[in-house]
């Protein structure tokens, strides 16, 4: 099969690999119809390098259609169903999965690298697991992972369950959102875009948007969030003041993370770490490495006393310089964490499943590319160019014309 895999930093490649197989009784084979590019897939492209393997298969937002079953898994799956993929890899059962922290699941805990459940496609750190940005995927614990959808719909009506949506909501959901109140949230990718329309979802009277790209704010515009161009505004907690009667917002939510704009100091260390032989870049990346901070900074600056910082911008340092003194004197709250997907995804179904879209679904992806097209669409989601604000990848389809839901998008006809 075809299968996008990483090669060195900034280098993807799409090669034949070897077809997946059931290996566990739980296992299933997915053929994959959509797999997304995540921001944390940036991540690898960009700085997690020392803990990537050439030859390594990136993706974790796949969904497809199950072609095969282990015999532990056929009373939750038969061939034909239409699922999405979770990014966790988690088994349903253990201590930490039967209280709904499915991204700490303690059957597929890296206590080796001291890291939590595994990830499909996310280096040695958690778990070396196959991606999903490829023709098949073999998924483990597919007797609980999977989430069945109808047929029918186009793949983004569901496909972002995978990640995106429900991280955005986690992020909303630990925000302590509450009927009338102020959010603000910094960065508008995929997540950040989700994390603002699931504020509102969830009853904000106002939600701010930042972040410095103009396909991005746009977006977010029209989805009803008040946005703020960081790049024309000096000081952006104080304007977030100023906005909200001098308190600042409620609520705040970072999601931005590790490779936050404004920080070139940390940015030359993010590099350094990378470049390194892994034998010197992996000890100083998990020992020695600091994140760009600016986002999360300017959130704890921003958000109101008494009130609640969100993470769910990824961030990987291990000396992190914090701002304890302002979020001990504010009195704070603060959560954060990798999604729990499957936690989610109750709450998330009916309203993907409403025709009205509230939560925009279709108005998320830029791009639809085949797979053979993998490296442009890293190159143009990292770079922000040719207005990219998602690129969907669809294995086994070509892309001469114009996507009748997007914006300049390409259009997929099957081969």
């Amino acid at each position: 099969m075809k299968a996008v895999t990483w090669q060195g930093k900034r280098q993807i490649r799409v090669e034949e690999v070897p077809d997946p197989e059931i290996q566990h009784p739980t296992d299933a084979i997915v053929r994959v119809t959509s797999s997304g590019i995540c921001g944390s897939d940036l991540h690898l492209y960009e700085v997690l390098s020392p803990f990537l393997r050439r030859g390594d298969i990136l993706g974790h937002e796949p969904m497809g259609v199950v072609e095969e079953v282990g015999a532990a898994a056929q009373d939750h799956l038969r061939p034909g169903d239409r699922v999405v993929v979770p990014f966790n890899v988690s088994c349903g059962e253990c201590w930490m999965c039967r209280r709904r922290l499915y991204a700490q699941c303690e059957t597929t805990q890296n206590r080796s690298h001291g890291m939590g459940a595994s990830l499909f496609g996310y280096t040695e750190l958690y778990g070396h697991v196959d991606g999903g940005q490829a023709e098949y995927l073999r998924v483990p614990y597919a007797n609980f992972g999977p989430i069945k959808v109808p047929d029918g719909p186009a793949d983004d009506r569901f496909l972002y369950l995978s990640d995106i949506l429900p991280s955005g909501w986690q992020a909303a959901r630990f925000a302590a959102i509450s009927e009338g109140s102020t959010v603000a949230v910094f960065g508008l990718g995929p997540v950040g875009q989700f994390s603002a329309r699931a504020a509102l979802q969830l009853g904000a009277a106002r939600v701010f948007g930042v972040d410095l790209v103009p396909e991005r704010l746009a977006m977010a515009a029209r989805a009803g969030i008040e946005v703020l161009d960081a790049q024309r505004i000096d000081d952006v907690p104080e304007v977030l003041r100023e906005r909200t009667g001098g308190r600042g917002p409620d609520s705040v939510i970072d999601a931005v993370g590790m490779e936050s704009a404004g920080n070139p100091v940390a940015k030359v260390g993010q590099h350094a770490a990378s470049v390194l032989p892994d034998f010197l870049g992996r000890p100083a990346a998990k020992s020695a490495a600091v994140d760009r901070l600016r986002a999360l900074s300017d959130a704890v600056a921003a958000v109101r006393r008494g009130g609640t910082v969100s993470i769910i911008g990824v961030y990987s340092g291990a000396v992190d310089p914090l701002p304890m003194r302002a979020m001990f004197d504010k009195g704070i709250q603060l959560r954060m964490g990798q999604c729990h997907v499957r936690r989610w995804v109750d709450e998330l179904l009916p309203l993907v499943l409403d025709d009205s879209d509230p939560l925009g679904t279709m108005d998320m992806a830029s791009h639809y590319l085949p797979l053979e097209q993998a490296a442009h669409g890293y190159e143009i989601f990292q770079k922000k160019q040719e207005e990219c604000t998602k690129v969907l990848l669809q294995p086994g389809r070509v892309s001469p014309e114009v996507y009748p839901g997007g914006r300049g998008a390409a259009a997929l006809t099957a081969v």
